[in-house]
């Protein structure tokens, strides 16, 4: 369960709730059943489920969803709508214990209701983003990445959350085609077995001949050349203001982007309600909604739970490929 003001506990309920979700896994779902009924109450269901205390034995394999209940957080000390420690600690650590137990193989995927980074920041003053805490938390040293995933279409991108005006100065030959790489084999763990990636160029107009800019030329072109002669399916560089319509058109399973913006706007605008955050390069999926805690509505009964079913559907099918029927 993510932040507990904002829309997370009436999200993890419709997701309980949520016949597809229940068919698709065997589900632990870890909080306070206290914020569960609260976000029950909102959603308008009735949860047909386990409950077990934070430091019960775990069954292999559960009948039903199961509520790991830590006991943690009383929905009395939250306002919703509003950033707070007490929703951030809740929301931090509830994701320790599911990156603990897919580091112990008791889980094959973990999925999360939204999190606020200004709430775990109160909590964790270092944290940046969920990528670097899941490596801290479970010792990674290797590549992880977040993907967007709407409708079939991915969106990667080279760097992520660092200013606009340090991407040129991050962008190498090497880490684009490790990105290339990572983009390449997430598609496949997710049932795509002969991706086809756009590159999408920094400049506007893809640099036109260096009028804009050298990277095209100079960064971006060999390392899609490198990429190639790697076997991995790919193009490009294609100006940023079209490429999404090709891929979105079918030419493309992915845009392999070079900043955060360049691809995100493209995907909330082609389906806000929708999309699907994947972290990419770890051991396990972990998957989430693409949008926020919207604490404007918290606490209404309004949150649409599309794109959080979307992320669990993902998650079970990426954990179905790799470890067979396990709980996820």
């Amino acid at each position: 369960m993510g932040d507990a003001a904002g829309i997370s506990p009436e999200l993890t309920a419709r997701m309980l709730a949520d016949d597809a979700v229940r068919a698709a896994a065997a589900i632990f779902v870890i909080g306070d059943a206290r914020v569960l009924a609260e976000g029950a109450k909102v959603a308008g269901v009735d949860l047909d489920i386990d409950m077990v205390a934070g430091g019960a034995p775990l069954p292999a394999q559960p009948g039903r969803p199961l509520l790991i209940d830590l006991g943690h957080c009383d929905p009395a000390t939250v306002k919703l709508g509003e950033v707070s420690e007490a929703g951030g600690r809740f929301a931090t650590e509830n994701f320790r214990r599911a990156l603990a137990m897919a580091v112990a193989g008791e889980v094959d995927a973990v999925c999360f209701t939204p999190f606020n980074k200004a709430a775990m920041r109160l909590v964790t003053p270092g944290y940046e983003d969920e990528i670097g805490f899941t490596a801290e938390a479970i010792g990674f040293h290797g590549v992880a990445k977040e993907f967007n995933v709407l409708e079939g279409l991915w969106n990667a991108r080279v760097t992520s959350h660092v200013p606009l005006k340090d991407v040129s100065s991050l962008l190498t030959r090497d880490t684009i085609l490790d990105n290339l790489k990572l983009t390449r084999d997430a598609l496949r763990a997710s049932g795509i077995e002969h991706p086809r990636i756009a590159v999408a160029a920094l400049n506007p107009h893809a640099g036109e001949g260096g009028n804009f800019g050298r990277e095209e030329i100079d960064v971006i072109t060999p390392a899609v050349e490198a990429a190639k002669a790697q076997q991995i399916g790919c193009d490009g560089p294609f100006p940023s203001d079209t490429v999404f319509v090709r891929a979105r058109r079918g030419d493309f399973d992915a845009v392999l982007t070079m900043y955060h913006d360049q691809g995100q706007i493209a995907m909330k605008l082609i389906g806000f309600e929708a999309g699907v955050t994947l972290m990419g390069g770890f051991p396990f999926p972990i998957c989430t909604a693409a949008h926020g805690t919207a604490y404007d509505i918290a606490g209404q009964g309004k949150a649409h739970p599309g794109a959080m079913r979307n992320a669990m559907l993902l998650a079970a099918r990426m954990a179905s490929r790799g470890h067979g029927a396990a709980p996820a």
